[in-house]
């Protein structure tokens, strides 16, 4: 974890500032700023609606802002693609994982960049060492799976969530966007995802967790993000705001206790 101070002497790996989308007359976004830096992660919250995964398209590549600047370390530029936003070390990973359930582990992990051994007409894919490269990356993450030939569907959902982080982090992503990744998940496979997205951070990646929960958030967040109805109402450290405080704001703040006050004075 790193102080203010250090982050400010840092070039940011993402920063986003007043950035806004707008789709016609809709406002999906606006105004929001954030900063992303290496051994970090910052979370976003906000129920649906709030804009979260506007924001993630944007710094995904699928969609392009309308105003404010995004830059990537130092840089600004506009990722038309997400192709583009991976060359340049950002890695998305969705909630609902693209992966094909039949096929093993390993095939999942090398997906669309298989390596290749042989020369010419006898060029094939070097199997052996996509199952002891994605044995070995599993493992350095902390995930022990002694049969990569298994399905990837066989895997519950939060292995399948430590699959993705660990693919990120081998084909050398900087910064790593998780998009939503406890929220189908039990207690203690979302405990399971929290401690790869801890992993990760600890590895050196700037992590931009999206979240709903303020508890998962709390659990890893070192800087949190609320977004409500596309704009930004809340930027804390996590030595500037309590877990009691991040869950006030996120579930209403003001207007929840305004509402509890209305509610008591019908019932009295």
């Amino acid at each position: 974890m790193t102080t203010d101070v250090d982050a400010k002497e840092r070039t940011a790996l993402v920063e986003l500032e007043d950035v806004s989308k707008y789709y016609g007359n809709v406002r999906a976004l606006e105004g929001v700023s954030l900063k992303v830096h290496e051994g970090e992660i910052t979370c976003v919250l906000g129920d649906n609606g709030a804009g979260k995964s506007t924001l993630i398209k944007i710094i995904a590549g699928l969609h392009q802002h309308d105003a404010g600047t995004f830059s990537i370390e130092g840089e600004e530029c506009r990722p038309s693609s997400p192709r583009e936003a991976l060359n340049r070390g950002i890695a998305t990973v969705y909630q609902d994982l693209a992966v094909v359930p039949l096929m093993p582990v390993w095939r999942n992990f090398f997906l669309g960049s298989e390596p290749r051994k042989g020369v010419g007409p006898f060029k094939r894919m070097d199997v052996d060492h996509m199952r002891r490269t994605t044995h070995a990356e599993l493992l350095r993450m902390g995930i022990d799976l002694r049969d990569v030939d298994q399905p990837i569907g066989t895997l519950s959902g939060g292995e399948r969530q430590c699959v993705a982080i660990a693919r990120a982090v081998y084909f050398g992503a900087k910064v790593l966007v998780l998009d939503e990744p406890t929220a189908a998940l039990g207690v203690k496979q979302s405990g399971v995802v929290l401690k790869y997205v801890a992993a990760a951070r600890d590895a050196g990646l700037g992590v931009v967790f999206i979240t709903h929960n303020p508890h998962h958030a709390y659990l890893v967040g070192d800087r949190f993000i609320l977004l409500k109805r596309g704009a930004m109402v809340g930027h804390h450290t996590r030595e500037e705001i309590s877990l009691e405080e991040l869950t006030r704001q996120m579930a209403g703040g003001d207007e929840l206790d305004d509402l509890r006050h209305e509610l008591n004075n019908r019932a009295s």
